[in-house]
């Protein structure tokens, strides 16, 4: 029976605990193995999902001909464009170094969760001789599905954000997200919902100043997110330059058609009319103004078109993002 090391363990709440939580209950299904040691001897290969610390467990496994698989998302880099405090920049750098130095000395191959993951890395750090390949992220298509509980509003139309921590910089994504309702709010009776991590103060301000109703949900559990997605009638994906959301996959699974600016893969993810993406207007890299005008053009169209694009949400992720489909390509990379 093949057996795979997961590493690093993870706990909590996010994009990675999620992904390992996904692979592991899928391999165990397949009749694979999982151990998340990387000390233990017994593994076919490593599936490393970013970084470690534990650079001599990795290099004992790689001396013993071991096949260790890097998994990459973005890099680090809002804290080079916007003060986040000393100490967010340091561990932003330190996690960014670490992962370079992992891909440059020790992984044996590469998986990007995107296109564009794979461009940004080969710009900013340099082209790599490993092979590579690129693997977007999936879901339990039976799990996040149209079907099922919800307390989606009859009354107003529900703007949902949902994103693991809006803050490190990433406060900008709010700022856009209530620029985005209060254009909306002149033409549809709204309400922002708004799931992740958020500063109190920042809850308060943003609170006090806006023409729209706002709840403000904290973590949400992952059991909890395909009933909170089919509440909803738009998602805005609030991230710039996401390397491969899985917000954004969920959503779609969901029925849940999304709006956005197209940066980051946003435009390897939503296609048709599982939603609309709209061009910044500025340079995103620079952290420039966005042209939220065309933002609320977009999400107008979505929101009076709901019959239209709910469906066609759905099947893109049916298309694309299944479950199935990401574990068969990782057993590709991993055991071939």
């Amino acid at each position: 029976m093949a057996r795979i090391c997961l590493v690093p363990k993870v706990h909590g709440v996010g994009g990675m605990v999620s992904f390992q939580a996904k692979l592991t209950a899928s391999l165990t299904r397949g009749g694979v193995e999982v151990c998340t040691d990387l000390h233990d001897p017994a593994y076919a290969a490593v599936l490393l999902t970013g970084g470690t610390s534990d650079l001599a467990g990795l290099l004992h496994a790689r001396r013993r001909g071991v096949p260790i698989v890097q998994r990459l998302d973005g890099i680090n880099w809002i804290h080079r464009r916007r003060s986040t405090g000393l100490r967010h920049f340091l561990r932003a750098e330190y996690g960014r170094w670490l992962l370079a130095f992992i891909r440059r000395n020790i992984a044996t191959r590469i998986v990007y969760q995107s296109e564009f993951s794979r461009d940004w890395w080969q710009d900013w750090h340099g082209g790599s001789p490993l092979p590579d390949t690129v693997i977007h992220n999936g879901v339990d298509l039976n799990v996040y599905t149209p079907a099922g509980p919800h307390e989606r509003p009859d009354d107003r139309f529900r703007l949902l954000l949902v994103e693991g921590s809006m803050g490190g910089g990433y406060e900008l994504g709010l700022e856009t997200a209530f620029r985005l309702a209060d254009l909306l709010a002149g033409k549809f009776p709204l309400e922002v919902a708004i799931a992740g991590r958020v500063d109190p103060g920042i809850q308060s301000a943003y609170g006090e100043r806006s023409r729209v109703p706002v709840r403000w949900l904290g973590l949400v559990p992952g059991e909890l997110i395909p009933a909170l997605d089919r509440s909803a009638h738009l998602l805005y994906s609030a991230d710039i330059h996401p390397a491969c959301p899985n917000a954004v996959i969920e959503a779609l699974a969901c029925g849940l058609p999304v709006v956005a600016f197209d940066t980051g893969a946003l435009a390897e993810l939503v296609t048709g009319d599982a939603g609309r993406l709209v061009p910044y207007g500025s340079d995103p890299w620079k952290l420039e103004p966005p042209d939220v005008p065309a933002l609320a053009a977009a999400a107008a169209e979505i929101i009076a078109g709901q019959n239209r694009f709910r469906p066609a949400a759905r099947a893109h992720a049916e298309a694309a993002f299944g479950l199935d489909r990401m574990v068969a390509a990782y057993l590709e990379v991993l055991l071939e």
